[in-house]
């Protein structure tokens, strides 16, 4: 089984809501992606960020943890030959205007956060979020 380290955030704006992104049109998840050789996991995250939804105005607040999950597959089911540790970090930002880089990940929106627990296509993404949403600012 193949192992990859990931980064990503959940990233709130003035309205309180929260940042969620599409992945090659078929699922829902915050935005995050591989750490890349000599990055570190915060760099990733705020790269992955830009890549998933165009934001750049980022303020860093914290780590918000570390979780393991398979990678989703192609048609959004959950492909055990990748497992992936996922390093997570909060951020604000004033940003509103949102426009995805990465064309595997069409799509970006702003959610209120008591619905993005139920937008996310993975159980652990939504695990982890249901875990840290008293957290949020």
């Amino acid at each position: 089984m193949k192992h990859t380290e990931s980064a990503g955030g959940v990233v709130i704006n003035p309205h309180g809501m929260v940042l969620v992104v599409n992945q090659r049109g078929n699922s829902w998840s915050l935005p995050k992606g591989h750490i890349d050789e000599g990055e570190n996991a915060l760099a990733a995250a705020q790269r992955e960020i830009y890549e998933e939804s165009g934001v750049v105005d980022l303020q860093y607040i914290r780590p918000l943890g570390v979780y393991d999950r398979y990678r989703i597959g192609l048609h959004g089911g959950e492909d055990q030959t990748e497992k992936k540790t996922l390093h997570m970090f909060l951020f604000l930002t004033t940003q509103m205007e949102l426009a995805p880089v990465d064309p595997q990940n069409p799509e970006a929106r702003w959610v209120s956060r008591h619905e993005v627990a139920g937008m996310l296509s993975h159980p652990r993404d939504q695990e982890f979020f249901s875990g840290i949403i008293d957290q949020l600012p």
